[in-house]
């Protein structure tokens, strides 16, 4: 696949699913969810984060749990538009290359989506770290990279009971496990697929890990001065 070439042949495909998930991205769940149930911004309760870890802190359980289950099902949306957008990309009848193309829209449309979700034009560019939408990302591309990465997190979290330091941890490996999965499984194994695709896939995994990370700036300051909250069952 030459990339080059494959850019300057599907422009047209490219805006329309950068354009489509950013406005998909944009709609914050979090933000409409605290408004219509406490008439309150939740970017002025809590950490200020328009997450769901913020709302289950600072709004409550029910929230929450709406809160992301659309966001994950916003960046579910994104991915499979952007994946049949490029399914229709000619291909001469080569299923690996067709289904190139096909993650090559869905890693536009997820990153499109994350930036929507963190930078929403409905809500003055101020949102969510995109943790939960890029999850939504993970199992629409690559299940495989998915499990890795959600048995990471369960691991980190069951240890630490702290969701930051669990996504960030994640986040940090999201390229790593994209890479030896790609390469394993795909390129070595002599499956057929390129090793542009492994290239394009691991930067775009890379590129998602790196955003996550650094919008996690604050916590990241919070865990190294042992403030961090953790998520721990109410006694009664």
């Amino acid at each position: 696949m030459d990339f080059v070439v494959f850019i300057t042949s599907n422009w047209w495909r490219i805006i329309i699913t950068a354009v489509t998930a950013y406005l998909l991205g944009s709609i914050n769940t979090a933000v409409i969810v605290t408004k219509v149930t406490t008439g309150k911004d939740i970017r002025s309760m809590g950490s200020g984060n328009a997450g769901f870890t913020n709302v289950l802190r600072s709004v409550g359980k029910v929230p929450a749990v709406f809160t992301i289950i659309c966001d994950f099902l916003k960046g579910v949306a994104a991915v499979l538009i952007g994946g049949l957008i490029f399914w229709s990309i000619p291909s001469n009848g080569s299923e690996i290359l067709t289904n190139e193309y096909i993650a090559v829209g869905k890693y536009l449309a997820g990153v499109c989506c994350i930036l929507g979700h963190s930078y929403p034009l409905y809500f003055h560019f101020k949102g969510g770290k995109g943790v939960v939408t890029a999850a939504a990302l993970m199992v629409m591309v690559d299940w495989r990279v998915f499990l890795l990465i959600i048995g990471t997190f369960l691991i980190i979290f069951l240890a630490t009971k702290t969701i930051s330091i669990a996504s960030i941890s994640c986040a940090a490996l999201y390229g790593v496990y994209t890479l030896a999965i790609l390469l394993t499984y795909d390129y070595f194994s002599g499956a057929g697929y390129s090793l542009t695709y492994v290239i394009f896939s691991t930067a775009a995994a890379l590129f998602i890990g790196v955003f996550v990370i650094i919008k996690h700036k604050d916590n990241i300051k919070r865990i190294l001065r042992g403030e961090e909250k953790k998520i721990t069952a109410k006694k009664k």
